[in-house]
């Protein structure tokens, strides 16, 4: 059975007539098939490669590549924590064994209720607010182990993200500057 709509593969078809190639909608079709199904698993790589016009070995080359595409079910609540140079300086490591022991989950493992997965990712591009904890799309930074178990335990009874504290990525201008 057809992941995609008819027209689903119409909106690929003009996205690729933008683009000029069929290759170059790899990213969106994979973005829309892991939406559509949580993951990419091996029938999705092949009606995948059929869009996009590539060998099937291309798809299953972007999918292992990229972080962001899971080949396996994974949770609801994808929990990613950064253990990467900038992270790691700032206690990821201890952060991302914390909220291992939490779940009770290896890295790329999914909790037995399917609520979370945990992934140990080397860098999230967020090195100024390390340490960094990502919950689906939603990035978490400067976080501490109790702050990530108080995401975890909120999201776990509401099954809502929390909004994220913002932090100033760069530093306030004193006056002597402004002159």
């Amino acid at each position: 059975m057809p992941i995609f709509s008819e027209q689903e593969v119409q909106e690929f078809a003009e996205l690729q007539k933008r683009y000029g190639a069929p290759a170059a909608t790899v990213l969106p079709v994979l973005w829309r098939i892991q939406e559509k199904m949580g993951w990419i698993d091996d029938s999705a790589m092949e009606e995948a490669a059929a869009i996009c016009q590539v060998p099937k070995s291309h798809i299953q080359g972007v999918v292992s590549f990229y972080t962001m595409f899971f080949d396996k079910p994974m949770g609801r609540f994808h929990v990613q924590v950064c253990t990467n140079v900038s992270c790691m300086l700032h206690g990821s490591e201890k952060l991302y064994n914390d909220v291992k022991g939490k779940l009770g989950i290896p890295n790329h493992g999914r909790t037995e209720d399917g609520m979370f997965s945990l992934e140990e990712v080397e860098c999230m591009g967020a090195c100024g607010g390390a340490p960094m904890m990502a919950v689906n799309e939603r990035f978490y930074e400067k976080i501490s182990t109790d702050e990530a178990f108080t995401i975890i335990d909120q999201v776990g009874a509401s099954g809502n993200l929390p909004t994220p504290k913002f932090f100033s990525q760069l530093p306030e201008l004193s006056e002597a500057t402004n002159r």
